[in-house]
């Protein structure tokens, strides 16, 4: 009786939430939204709660939750799908059935869960990666990096670097018939902050220079110099991704130290030396007008964490960090922003920087889109503008790869 009565007081209080929490008003399918962003709430309370009494970790309680919706690798009449590792890292294979006369491109697959959870074996990220293999005729790998907290920063980036290094070996390219000219890394969310790292430090590598030839960012997180931007103050709250969760499961992607989401949180994380940098990430010089608003710029707070994190002033977890000569010799670029999402501006002063050191960019900006919209493509969690997200991004593919 007891395990009843909570239960119906954990629904009404999330039936309470779903009925007045507010969504902005062009969000389609206002309902489910919210029920959405009412339950990954829950969870994040649910999370906290366990993390005082000591039964499980906050990140730990989001990772066990995508255990529910991993999938197996199901071929079906047109895609052969394939668990293998690279060496040691899982990956997951789409390989069209039918015969092609010529090669394939190849599309690396970096799944978000801001570096703690998520998996490319999930429901929306395999219906994802089934669709664009084939409606492309591509060979597509998602990339099973580990995770945060038991494997921080920079292993997860390490990981996708390996995979599509060793994917890039001439003789791996022709046993999956992959065309070296076709190549194309995409990320969503946390996935594109890997994606726009690993295409900047592939460029920079001899080796590999000029092997990407296009890279896709959808909703991308670029930067965690600023937690201020415009877009953080106004969806502090959400939908969907929030100020106090998202900023807590990127600290754990570079320690576990409480001190460091506080000081995060409050935008006093930044050590002294490191104002140089905010040029780089200064939303007055890069946001567009409509996107300012009434804001007003104020640099981050230097020198009060006492706790030394080398990693905080590292482009490689914040790729927005490097400077405009290595900006312009990156490939073709798609960067997908939506209005209603927390990390908005990320993106939006990415396309912008990227525009202005000259590479080609195509930027469509969803101005009824929520973040993570492109994982909800299954019931119950099924929402159409994730369909039309997915097609855009697969529409630009199919004319630029």
């Amino acid at each position: 009786m007891g395990y009843k009565t909570l239960c119906f007081g954990f629904s009404c209080v999330l039936f309470a939430y779903c009925v007045y929490s507010p969504v902005p008003e062009n969000i389609e399918e206002p309902w489910k939204v919210r029920f959405m962003d009412a339950l990954i709430k829950e969870t994040s309370l649910v999370a906290t709660l366990f993390e005082n009494i000591g039964l499980m970790k906050y990140g730990e309680v989001f990772s066990t939750l995508t255990t529910v919706h991993l999938t197996k690798p199901i071929s079906d009449e047109n895609i052969t799908v394939i668990d293998t590792n690279f060496r040691d890292i899982p990956v997951r294979l789409y390989l069209p059935k039918k015969k092609s006369k010529r090669q394939r491109p190849a599309i690396f697959f970096l799944h978000g869960g801001v570096f703690v959870f998520g998996s490319c074996k999930i429901s929306g990220s395999d219906d994802l990666n089934r669709w664009t293999a084939n409606k492309l005729d591509a060979v597509v790998v998602g990339i099973e990096y580990r995770l945060a907290p038991q494997y921080q920063f920079p292993v997860a980036l390490e990981d996708c670097v390996f995979v599509i290094k060793f994917f890039l070996q001439d003789k791996v390219l022709a046993e999956y018939g992959v065309d070296p000219t076709r190549i194309c890394i995409v990320g969503e969310s946390s996935g594109g902050t890997l994606t726009a790292i690993v295409t900047q430090l592939l460029q920079n590598d001899p080796e590999f220079k000029d092997r990407i030839k296009a890279q896709v960012l959808i909703y991308p997180l670029l930067q965690i110099i600023n937690s201020y931007l415009p877009s953080h103050r106004e969806y502090e709250h959400g939908p969907i991704l929030f100020r106090k969760m998202a900023i807590k499961l990127v600290a754990l992607y570079v320690s576990e130290d409480t001190a460091l989401l506080q000081a995060a949180l409050r935008n006093e994380h930044m050590p002294e030396g490191s104002r140089h940098l905010f040029k780089f990430v200064n939303w007055s010089d890069f946001l567009p007008e409509k996107y300012k608003k009434n804001h007003v710029y104020t640099e981050p707070i230097l020198g009060k964490l006492n706790a030394s994190y080398p990693e905080l002033v590292d482009s490689r977890l914040s790729p927005l960090l490097v400077n405009d000569s290595q900006l312009q010799s990156l490939p073709l670029t798609y960067i997908l922003t939506c209005e209603h999402d927390f990390i908005r501006d990320d993106g939006l002063i990415y396309v912008t920087r990227l525009r202005n050191a000259g590479v080609r960019v195509t930027h469509d900006h969803i101005e009824e889109g929520i973040h993570g919209a492109m994982s909800f493509t299954r019931a119950p969690f099924f929402l159409h503008l994730g369909l039309r997200i997915r097609d855009k991004y697969i529409s630009w593919l199919e004319e630029n790869l």
